[in-house]
């Protein structure tokens, strides 16, 4: 079974949401809850957080320019950043003002059938949109455990509408048991209760998405993995005869830089050392897809304390392969 694209994850997400922001707030006019008008927003800021999530996949496909020779990929960590902070600070914040608000100032819920309804129906398409997001994110996970995996993931795009799905279908859960406790005791503060849940909820995944994202964004190696198979392919290559350094860099789920410092033989001549150079270049790009820059240096053992030096004082130490 093919696994759904990040774009395709995203628009199904943004046409669901948008769908269920629009019926929540409707309900929630209608009956007066605050935890339905909390239910609204987070749908209604997770659709904005789709929107932005398609700009950021839109930015990060311009081609580098000499601003910025190594492309825009990273457009989609700042984004995704973005949308961590505004699960906090706006579905997070509201969610909680209108909580306390409803706790401090209680007032009945008119008409609660509508609230089971729209939020059952809520439910089952976030559960849809939620299934379509874990099969993406399942297929790209590997054989880890799920945190392990978003931790180790390049792509916020992917696990960030899982979170935010999840989060959708725990909100629900919350707003469901907050307005039914409340017709059942009468107790209607407990409406507002829900709506802090909620807030709660949001607040934790935002936190979440913004501790991962910051990674992406400051710059993060490749899969431990992936450097394996990197320096596997190096070390097979006729006339290597030590790998010094590999530093890998993603600037986007799909543009990854690999930086070599390699010893050759000493019998190797200028054409050789040119030919090894090119075909470590072929072998990486051919095996990993991600890879969109190499840079390799040769340099003898000798050599190894001054570059070591000039890299901590922040210098170039590695020239770029033929391409």
């Amino acid at each position: 079974m093919a696994v759904p694209s990040s774009k395709t994850v995203i628009y199904a997400a943004f046409i669901g949401n948008g769908a269920i922001a629009i019926t929540k707030i409707i309900a929630a006019a209608l009956t007066g809850s605050s935890a339905m008008l909390a239910e609204g927003i987070h749908s209604l800021v997770d659709t904005g957080n789709q929107a932005l999530m398609l700009v950021g996949l839109a930015r990060a496909k311009k081609p580098a320019d000499e601003r910025h020779p190594f492309g825009y990929g990273n457009e989609i960590y700042f984004w995704a950043f973005i949308v961590a902070i505004l699960i906090f600070a706006v579905g997070s914040a509201v969610s909680i003002y209108e909580g306390v608000v409803k706790v401090i100032e209680p007032h009945p819920i008119k008409d609660a059938w509508i609230n089971y309804l729209v939020l059952t129906f809520a439910f089952v398409f976030e559960a849809a949109a939620w299934w379509f997001a874990y099969k993406a994110f399942k297929g790209r996970k590997g054989k880890g455990g799920y945190l392990a995996a978003i931790r180790a993931s390049k792509d916020p795009t992917i696990f960030t509408v899982l979170l935010e799905d999840s989060a959708a279908m725990m909100g629900i859960v919350a707003a469901f048991l907050g307005i039914l406790l409340a017709q059942i005791t009468g107790e209607e503060w407990l409406d507002g209760a829900a709506s802090i849940v909620i807030g709660v909820i949001l607040a934790g995944v935002a936190v979440l998405l913004a501790w991962e994202t910051k990674g992406l964004l400051i710059g993060e190696a490749a899969r431990p993995a992936v450097i394996q198979g990197l320096r596997r392919i190096i070390r097979e290559t006729d006339g290597v005869l030590k790998l010094h350094e590999l530093r890998t860099v993603h600037f986007g789920p799909n543009d990854l830089l690999v930086a070599v410092s390699v010893d050759f033989a000493d019998e190797l001549s200028s054409r050789d050392v040119e030919q090894a150079v090119s075909e470590i270049e072929a072998r990486i790009k051919r095996k990993y897809r991600s890879v969109s820059s190499v840079f390799i240096e040769a340099q003898s053992p000798k050599d190894k304390p001054a570059a070591r030096q000039r890299a901590k004082s922040g210098s170039a130490m590695l020239g770029p392969s033929s391409s």
